[in-house]
């Protein structure tokens, strides 16, 4: 039965459409089968950007509306908020100072960025976080005493 009700979202949300999705580290949770996996993560951000619309874009992953807006306020979702955020249009929110924690959570779960084509999800790209680990290992470079530095000789082997 085809529903006739309009829509009740402005014509600008309605006709804004996207053309990338901002690349994001998942919200890190325990695993589950029939959790928010990052991988469902980033496909209920594809449907979003296809539908514009919370509720289908989360029954297309079998997830419900509420489970969605429960994943967007847990710790460590800063990244999938700004992601959901840029789709929908809304002004960024500031993202809080990254921690060395989670730093690493970044280098573990790698990056995920959904795709779209012709304005429809097709996919997601799943790649490793450099910019991360590069991170990383500025700050524990700063951490290590240059003194203690095993490499700290002209060829290497220390003092």
């Amino acid at each position: 039965m085809p529903n006739n009700r309009p829509d009740p979202r402005s014509r600008a949300v309605q006709q804004r459409r996207i053309s990338r999705i901002p690349a994001f580290t998942p919200v890190p949770l325990r695993p589950r089968a029939d959790g928010w996996v990052p991988v469902k993560q980033a496909e209920f951000l594809g449907h979003l950007a296809e539908t514009r619309c919370i509720k289908k874009a989360a029954e297309r992953v079998g997830m419900s509306r509420e489970s969605a807006y429960r994943l967007r306020r847990k710790p460590g979702a800063g990244e999938f908020v700004a992601a959901w955020d840029a789709i929908l249009g809304a002004p960024a929110t500031p993202r809080p100072k990254v921690t060395l924690e989670g730093l690493f959570q970044r280098i573990r779960q790698g990056r995920y960025r959904p795709v779209l084509r012709g304005g429809l999800y097709v996919g997601t790209i799943r790649k490793p976080d450099n910019r991360a680990l590069l991170s990383a290992l500025a700050r524990l470079d700063r951490i290590v005493p240059p003194e203690d530095d095993a490499g700290a000789g002209p060829e290497g082997h220390g003092k």
